[in-house]
């Protein structure tokens, strides 16, 4: 399989993309203590510009929304400065950015936070697992189960952030509901014990996702606006009875709001992946984890996805795009640089020129 199908541009909502390959949110946790982005976070983005769209790190839309050590916010005047000095790189290097805004609900712990507090979620039933702390792992403490007026400040947290983000240079933002963090927590059936209009029923449990995104697309535009899905994953103490039910009625309940694309971390089931295909009429990206390179370019060119993200090869290769273009080589990521640090495994894997 060649790679002809990563190179033809496409229309992502507001967004002229001059190829198919994006960069996919990864946590690096190199923000400073109260969530502000630095000259080297605007570095690390900017060397991946090539990539067709740059979608960051989850990036907390409240105090609240912290759940990790060095993770970046975007609720400050500092934030959106912080945010600024990365966006306006960013674009100065030819690319395009999206904010990707991440609460982690219960998957926190009061250590990694400013303020200290119970971490909050749907339900107030604690996850399965530990967290890095500064003292080391601990296991999550039971988190505060949000009241249903919570619940609705907690949308517009999101909707302040989207603006905030918008503010800061950004050219949209996607809302994390993936891999365990709190969208995907009320979409969940362990997580979420809920009997309000939250809670439930499969139409109940999609309510705040959907809520969500339509606050978000109401604030900056549906075609600035993308959410990130993860149907089925375990990841973060996640069970799902009902997931292919659950995220055709997700799907079709967002159709209407027009989002600029929808972004799948797919878990492996290829019968679930066709039917979100099928039941998503907009932009489709895809990532694949461990996927090799002909892959992915099969997924562009059979149609399953419209654009592809990568991770860990574009965390290694800053130039990804013009290595895959030339052949190789390739950097291999080291993951003991992985979470936090300085620019060592963060900015210092060598461009194919350089090396």
């Amino acid at each position: 399989m060649t790679t002809e199908a990563f190179w033809q541009p496409i229309n992502v909502g507001v967004l002229d993309l001059p190829h198919r390959l994006a960069l996919a949110p990864m946590t690096r946790s190199r923000a400073r203590a109260d969530g502000t982005p630095t000259e080297l976070n605007a570095t690390y983005y900017a060397q991946r510009a090539s990539t067709a769209l740059v979608i960051t790190e989850g990036t907390q839309p409240s105090a609240d929304g912290q759940g990790y050590i060095s993770t970046p916010g975007i609720y400050t005047d500092a934030h959106i400065d912080g945010w600024r000095t990365v966006t306006e790189a960013v674009h100065a290097a030819g690319g395009r950015i999206v904010i990707q805004l991440m609460h982690t609900g219960r998957i926190a712990h009061p250590d990694n936070t400013p303020h200290g507090r119970q971490p909050v979620a749907p339900s107030a039933i604690a996850p399965k697992g530990e967290i890095f702390t500064v003292d080391g792992m601990k296991a999550m403490p039971r988190p505060r189960a949000l009241a249903t007026a919570e619940v609705v400040e907690t949308i517009r947290d999101f909707r302040r952030a989207a603006a905030a983000a918008i503010a800061a240079g950004a050219d949209g933002v996607e809302i994390h509901g993936a891999n365990g963090y709190l969208v995907h927590q009320f979409l969940s059936s362990n997580a979420n014990r809920r009997d309000d209009r939250y809670g439930g029923s499969i139409a109940n449990r999609i309510r705040f996702a959907v809520e969500v995104a339509e606050a978000v697309a109401d604030e900056i535009g549906p075609e600035r606006t993308g959410i990130q899905i993860s149907p089925g994953n375990a990841f973060n103490d996640m069970v799902e009875d009902d997931t292919a039910a659950l995220y055709a009625a997700l799907l079709e309940a967002l159709a209407p709001i027009g989002l600029a694309y929808v972004n799948v971390a797919h878990q492996g089931d290829e019968e679930l992946l066709a039917a979100l295909r099928r039941d998503w009429p907009g932009t489709l990206l895809l990532n694949r984890g461990g996927a090799d390179l002909d892959a992915r370019a099969q997924d562009l060119a059979d149609g399953i996805a419209d654009v592809v993200t990568v991770g860990r090869p574009a965390l290694a290769n800053p130039d990804l795009v013009e290595r895959i273009k030339a052949g190789g080589p390739h950097n291999e990521p080291d993951p003991s640089t992985f979470y936090g640090g300085g620019e060592h495994g963060y900015t210092d894997y060598p461009s194919m020129q350089a090396a």
